[in-house]
């Protein structure tokens, strides 16, 4: 296997790691940007968190593309990085498998962390077997061979509706997927720990038998998101 340097520094990885996903939807609502698709959820549990630089690739209908979504998929997979995840683009498709055992276990030798998909895939127990996180729309049992077409790989694609292009992170979840931009990431990770931390707080005021809309008045957390003058600024939790 090629020695492909990671897309983003392991320092953002792991700092990412400690958030979940709805610290870092608050930290994208602060910023003003939008990274949220809906129904993008983890096919086996107990899920297994992904974090990691979006390697792309579409899937179409069958009679919008003549390449072999089969050897597209192995494409795409090897021309990603290792600690990146494979983001399928298939426009929400339910009908059609887009992701199987065979391309899991090709992912997890070359170093992939994971696979989000707009749309269905199968062989879940396999993914589980191979500890491999895979998060979709649903399952299904029919083969991708034949049923779709291949329309290209390290390309800007949509998942859920929302922008990913090659580089973006990814971070998904038991309650979700998001997207980071990948030029937001040092802001975006700010925000998010700021929700976190102040959060934590909360919980642990309520623990103590603090009057709970007190705790939450006392950091004014209905208006966290709401941002502060300049866009990206970093001007306080207010």
């Amino acid at each position: 296997m090629p020695d492909k340097k990671p897309r983003i520094s392991q320092r953002l990885i792991r700092e990412y790691m400690k958030l979940s996903t709805p610290n870092i939807s608050d930290g994208l609502d602060r910023m003003e940007i939008s990274g949220h698709p809906r129904g993008i959820l983890p096919l086996y549990h107990p899920p297994k968190r992904i974090v990691g630089a979006a390697a792309t690739m579409r899937l179409v209908p069958l009679h919008q593309a003549e390449d072999s979504p089969v050897i597209g998929t192995l494409k795409a997979i090897v021309a990603a990085h290792p600690g990146d995840v494979l983001v399928i683009d298939f426009g929400g498709n339910m009908d059609v498998n887009a992701f199987g055992g065979v391309a899991g276990t090709t992912a997890k030798e070359r170093g992939l962390v994971g696979c989000v998909i707009d749309g269905v895939a199968r062989d879940i127990d396999e993914y589980r077997m191979l500890d491999l996180p895979v998060y979709g729309r649903g399952y299904i049992c029919s083969s991708i061979r034949n049923r779709c077409g291949f329309a290209g790989n390290e390309i800007e694609v949509q998942l859920g509706g929302f922008r990913v292009r090659p580089g973006d992170l990814i971070c998904a979840d038991d309650s979700g997927t998001v997207i980071v931009p990948q030029e937001r990431l040092e802001d975006v990770l700010y925000w998010s720990k700021v929700f976190k931390g102040v959060e934590d707080d909360i919980i642990k005021r309520v623990k103590r038998g603090e009057d709970p809309i007190a705790a939450h008045e006392r950091v004014r957390y209905d208006m966290m998101t709401k941002t502060a003058g300049k866009k990206g600024a970093r001007k306080g939790t207010r």
